[in-house]
């Protein structure tokens, strides 16, 4: 299977999970103890207001290669209309395409890149 061709909103659905397992990691690590604690410094980073920050911040500094781009403009520009009720929809596609890519570089099998993109938004 060419994963190219895979669902964007499929590739999403696999980045949420290891992207919010690398928030996890990263809190966990810098000894926050308390469970309360860390979901509230967890949803600093795994909103889609939050995720939509950081591929706009990776976009500015011109992180991404051509290919990464072209599964970040797919996603982005999924047809999708429905989206939680506490962001717009821009900004939900927005952290839909960063969720994607890190699905698609996963699938890739591509983990250093996606340690790459990880370091660029917890550092």
């Amino acid at each position: 299977m060419d994963i190219r061709e895979i669902n964007v909103l499929v590739l999403a659905y696999l980045g949420d999970t290891i992207y919010e397992n690398y928030v996890r990691k990263y809190l966990v690590l810098l000894g926050i103890a308390n469970v309360d604690a860390l979901q509230k410094k967890a949803v600093l980073y795994v909103s889609a207001k939050a995720q939509a920050k950081f591929l706009k911040k990776l976009m500015d500094e011109s992180f991404f290669k051509e290919e990464e781009m072209c599964v970040i403009k797919r996603a982005r520009n999924n047809r999708s209309t429905s989206h939680p009720k506490n962001c717009d929809i821009i900004t939900y596609k927005h952290a839909t395409a960063l969720e994607a890519i890190i699905g698609y570089l996963d699938l890739k099998g591509d983990r250093e890149r996606i340690d790459k993109i990880m370091d660029f938004i917890l550092k």
